[in-house]
């Protein structure tokens, strides 16, 4: 979704337009809320800032509001382009997600024919683009924390938020608040293996025997787990000579040396591919059929590499072809094709000189060492820019194998030591930060999404320690669930659109 700016005094007359529009469109509006602005806009939708004249909405949802005196709302317009289940799937999960401060809730929904109006809290935020060059490293800790805590409760539901990026993660610095928006590509994990008990070789046959032939089904969830005999069963694997499939977990040899057989056999592999490009994990990229929470993990992990490199966007490769080869620039072709074979693929690269099999020196810290050099030697840096601090840390991480403590700049005067000595710590403590926020990067990028850390597992990393030793406690999730099951009959039935479990 992108920001539109505007102001209350002057709106354009497009926006003022397509307000009036709204309000033919919606009668019922009239009486509830009043249209102030058009604030964002994606692809199914357009939100515009309103205040709730009635406070019905603004009462019963006061915890989520950042600011206890506000009655402004966002209202969001769903495309009536958007297939009804789509309608339906982004509402029910809104309010099935309803209960945690960091997730925007469902506070209310009314139809009008085919025009569909969800309404949210209204979170005052800066763009990511204003601030993202400019957030120290305790910055960029909050803001991910924040980020992390928001996908731990969704996650905790089974739900996969599939577009995970800056425009839908509305973050307030000065209050360092974020919040969890547009659940439009949302979808509820699918579990393939219920009964963690159940014989392992029972399960990985029962799985290929009713899913080999399904489109969305992958290789690389009958693997990872230690069979009778003690040995890790990785999945199924492919035999072929002279064009022949001599083995594949049961599957009947097929002879492949006379063209396609009368009744193809192969699947045509598809999956779900939602997203935003250069956010897509790389079991996304490989339509993957059986994607998890993780694919939101690694989206996490492209926004924190912006963070520290001071770029956004990161990626910006038009296709699935060129944002793998944009991945291996980094990781390097050999995990690109450990990664294919996990899907049962294969991956093969050739005459692109660029590409190295081991990827990038020193990996990320000289991936992100490298982009911050670039921009001090090229002065785009202001003298004041805390990037400075990310690439000193790298520069001496990397190239100063001496050293094993920060150095400190080198000033021949101190007013005294105190000062001194506050410096010292404070460079020390910067130089912590970066080291176990490069291993949570590291956490996010892992190629194997079984092995990517889980949404907990990185909050119980040490770059967020102290952040979880703090009582950061929030009002209990039965405060608005109660709120906004109680006085019912304050909502008119023909206005809301009533959803179900």
């Amino acid at each position: 979704m992108t920001e539109v700016s505007g102001s209350v005094d002057s709106i354009p007359v497009e926006i003022q337009a397509e307000i009036d529009q709204l309000y033919q469109e919606v009668p019922n509006l009239t009486n509830e809320y009043e249209l102030i602005d058009k604030i964002g806009e994606g692809t199914f939708s357009s939100v515009y800032k309103a205040k709730d004249l009635k406070g019905r909405v603004t009462d019963k949802f006061s915890s989520h509001f950042w600011s206890m005196d506000s009655k402004y709302v966002a209202l969001k317009k769903i495309y009536v382009t958007s297939s009804p289940q789509r309608i339906y799937n982004e509402l029910n999960l809104l309010y099935i997600l309803t209960g945690n401060p960091r997730v925007a809730p469902l506070c209310d929904a009314t139809r009008f024919q085919d025009q569909v109006i969800a309404i949210l809290p209204y979170y005052p935020h800066e763009e990511f683009r204003v601030f993202y060059r400019d957030l120290p490293i305790k910055g960029i800790k909050k803001y991910i924390w924040e980020l992390l805590q928001a996908l731990n409760f969704v996650h905790s539901k089974g739900i996969i938020h599939r577009d995970i990026k800056p425009t839908n993660f509305l973050y307030n610095p000065e209050l360092g608040k974020g919040v969890l928006v547009d659940f439009g590509l949302a979808e509820v994990q699918y579990n393939y293996i219920e009964d963690n008990e159940t014989d392992v070789e029972e399960i990985n046959s029962v799985l290929m025997k009713e899913n080999r032939h399904n489109e969305q089904f992958c290789p690389c969830i009958v693997r990872g787990t230690s069979n009778a005999d003690g040995h890790i069963a990785s999945g199924p694997m492919v035999t072929i000579q002279n064009g022949k499939v001599l083995h594949l977990n049961n599957v009947n040899g097929l002879d492949l040396t006379k063209g396609y057989p009368k009744y193809e056999a192969r699947r045509v592999k598809r999956a779900n591919r939602a997203g935003t490009r250069g956010f897509r994990a790389p079991e996304v990229l490989m339509k993957c059929g059986s994607q998890t929470t993780k694919i939101d993990i690694w989206s996490v992990g492209v926004i924190l590499l912006s963070l520290l490199a001071r770029r956004f966007p990161m990626f910006q490769s038009l296709d699935d072809t060129d944002s793998l080869l944009e991945l291996c620039t980094i990781f390097g072709s050999k995990k690109l094709k450990k990664c294919a074979n996990i899907h049962g693929l294969g991956f093969e690269i050739h005459g692109l000189q660029d590409i190295k099999e081991d990827g990038y020196k020193d990996g990320l810290k000289g991936f992100v060492y490298d982009l911050l050099n670039k921009e001090c030697e090229g002065g785009t840096l202001p003298e004041y820019s805390v990037a400075f601090e990310t690439h000193v840390y790298l520069a001496q991480e990397l190239y100063d194998t001496v050293s094993i403590e920060p150095k400190l700049p080198a000033i021949e005067d101190y007013i005294n030591r105190s000062k001194s000595y506050e410096l010292k710590k404070y460079q020390e403590e910067i130089w912590t930060d970066h080291f176990w926020c490069f291993q949570v990067l590291n956490q996010c990028f892992e190629m194997d999404p079984q092995k990517r850390s889980s949404t907990s597992e990185l909050l119980q990393n040490t770059f967020f320690n102290e952040l979880n030793e703090v009582d950061y406690l929030v009002p209990s999730e039965a405060t608005d669930e109660d709120a906004a099951n109680s006085d019912e009959t304050e909502f008119e039935d023909d206005d809301v659109l009533l959803l179900s479990d």
